[in-house]
């Protein structure tokens, strides 16, 4: 017995062929898929009004940085668009230089009005809630003055690894040299780790439905984590115990912790016209946006290495968040919760089946006599 791609071997590549000829075009999003991310960007601007007004401060975007994150992916995503189409009408056409016709086509087919709404609307929803949550962020100081749980969560730590303190532990293991510098380099990749991902899951999706999902459950994380600072004020080592970190040489980390100190304490002296301060450890937002990136490939089907390097990448970003004294391992394990629940979240605001979603591959074909 032998398979038909063996007895006629340009069967399969005729098959792909005309697969690659199908229509761009998938249905387009239900307006329950394409709403869920203005419903979290509602919700999170009204308990940002609430709880700035009860703060007396105003509810800002700070040094205009949301703004001009939506501005700058917002021209990323156009020209990841633009590449999305090339691409297409490349493999349609069989040519690295598709003609204008060939994208024009795909263009229509692909980029549909309701794709290109639905996708604007979740990228300019993520930066809302992102504003809102970066007052939300500065306030528990303001609004608990004097709560602040390092203590307990250092005890914690310290119980956890049979009374050495994790930090400690890395530096031994690590050193304080060139890994220093190595993680230093991956903790501030996050910044761009975070918006590419977002572009990327917003054009490249086969079903714009997948890339809402994916939005909906970044946008949650801020909520989740805006609450999580209110639940246990703190810190984090860095700020608690400086001296424990005071041999690591000087790094990018460094300087950005330094500047987070300067400006929480100018904060804390001029609430109203300051930019809001941003420190907060517990729990780790690192951990669970890129443990939700991960997860996301999963549940979507997406391709192994991909998933292999998101994991690498988690793995490195837990490292390096207890490494520099960002954050208390227990906040790493919160973090992990608040993804988890982030998902849940986006799921149920989305409505999406994400199964019907899964990226699978061509099965073979059938075998015959």
């Amino acid at each position: 017995m032998a398979s038909r791609t063996l007895i006629e071997p340009g069967r399969e590549t005729r098959r792909r062929a005309e697969s690659e000829r199908a229509p761009a075009s998938t249905p387009p999003p239900r307006r329950r898929s394409v709403l869920a991310g203005p419903v979290v960007a509602a919700l999170t601007l009204v308990v940002g009004f609430i709880a700035t007004d009860a703060a007396g401060v105003p509810l800002r975007d700070p040094d205009h940085v949301a703004a001009l994150y939506f501005v700058l992916v917002g021209v990323g995503v156009l020209l990841l668009v633009w590449l999305d189409v090339a691409i297409r009408a490349g493999r349609r056409t069989g040519t690295r230089r598709p003609s204008r016709e060939a994208m024009r086509q795909v263009r229509r087919e692909r980029w549909t009005p309701a794709r290109s709404v639905a996708a604007g609307t979740a990228l300019l929803s993520f930066y809302v809630t992102y504003m809102a949550y970066r007052n939300l962020k500065a306030l528990p100081p303001l609004l608990r003055p004097g709560d602040l749980f390092d203590r307990q969560l250092a005890d914690l730590d310290r119980a956890m690894f049979a009374g050495h303190d994790p930090a400690d532990l890395l530096h031994s293991v690590l050193g304080v040299g060139a890994s220093t510098h190595v993680l230093s380099a991956a903790y501030a990749v996050f910044i761009v780790f975070l918006p590419l991902s977002l572009a990327v899951a917003l054009v490249f999706s086969r079903d714009i439905r997948a890339g809402l999902f994916y939005a909906t459950a970044l946008s949650a994380n801020w909520v989740l984590g805006a609450a999580s600072y209110f639940m246990l004020p703190s810190l984090g080592p860095i700020y608690y115990e400086p001296e424990a970190f005071s041999h690591l040489p000087h790094s990018e980390v460094t300087r950005l912790q330094d500047m987070l100190l300067d400006q929480r304490v100018e904060f804390l002296l001029h609430p109203t016209t300051a930019t809001p301060q941003a420190i907060a450890a517990f729990a780790s937002l690192h951990i669970s946006m890129s443990l939700t990136a991960a997860i996301a490939a999963h549940l979507l089907g997406l391709g192994r290495r991909l998933k292999l390097g998101l994991w690498a990448w988690l793995a490195l970003t837990v490292l390096s968040t207890v490494y520099f004294g960002w954050h208390y391992f227990l906040d790493d394990i919160a973090g992990l919760a608040i993804a988890a629940g982030a998902l849940l979240a986006a799921r149920a605001l989305t409505g999406i089946d994400l199964r019907a979603l899964r990226v699978t591959p061509r099965a073979p074909t059938p075998s015959a006599d």
